[in-house]
């Protein structure tokens, strides 16, 4: 049985851009292939001045009054806008927050286990969100948390900063860590000072 959607799927706002023919304006401001305005001109004069240069006339700004229209190879314009598009969606994906979740009670193998785990988060830069969550009467025993919160702060073998401090959040007990990037920094220029 086929699942019916409630809410219609998001569609991506992606620009489209007319080219030659697809150009309605009956007026453009053109741009040619060296990046030197020619001023307005009619569209079908505009046209003519592309195809004799072997380009493509393609309106990059639509919405301006008149539109302005550039001539460029349409097909090398597309490609580099999706590889812009591509490595703006990479860069806004970004560094990510990795949890990681601790107890008071937590044994010592599980604990390093953990620790190593944030290492190598911080390691490739991340940010480490450590959780602790309060059950039954350890919620009476704030300090006790917050001291295995700093004691697992303190045993990272990498350099931290605090982002966000200790806090509470109803049974749960937080830190935010990001890597320490001065000290990496000095590290690598101490290591290619020696060489």
């Amino acid at each position: 049985m086929r699942k019916a959607y409630k809410f219609k799927k998001r569609q991506r706002d992606e620009k489209n851009f007319s080219c030659n023919e697809q150009i309605r304006a009956p007026q453009v401001a053109v741009i040619d292939e060296d990046g030197v305005s020619l001023g307005a001109m009619p569209t079908p004069k505009a046209l003519q001045l592309a195809n004799e240069r072997g380009y493509d006339l393609v309106e990059v700004s639509p919405l301006s009054n008149p539109p302005v229209a550039k001539l460029l190879n349409f097909g090398s314009f597309q490609y580099q806008r999706e590889k812009q598009i591509k490595k703006q969606r990479l860069q806004s994906k970004g560094l990510d927050v990795k949890n990681i979740r601790i107890s008071i009670k937590i044994g010592e193998h599980d604990r390093d286990v953990r620790i190593s785990q944030a290492d190598k988060f911080l390691a490739k830069g991340h940010k480490i969100k450590i959780e602790l969550i309060l059950k039954g009467r350890e919620m009476q025993h704030f300090n006790l948390a917050r001291d295995a919160m700093r004691s697992f702060q303190q045993a990272l073998t990498e350099k931290t900063l605090i982002e966000q401090d200790v806090a509470k959040q109803g049974n749960k007990i937080f830190m935010i860590l990001m890597p320490d990037r001065t000290r990496s920094v000095s590290k690598h220029e101490s290591t290619s000072e020696l060489n």
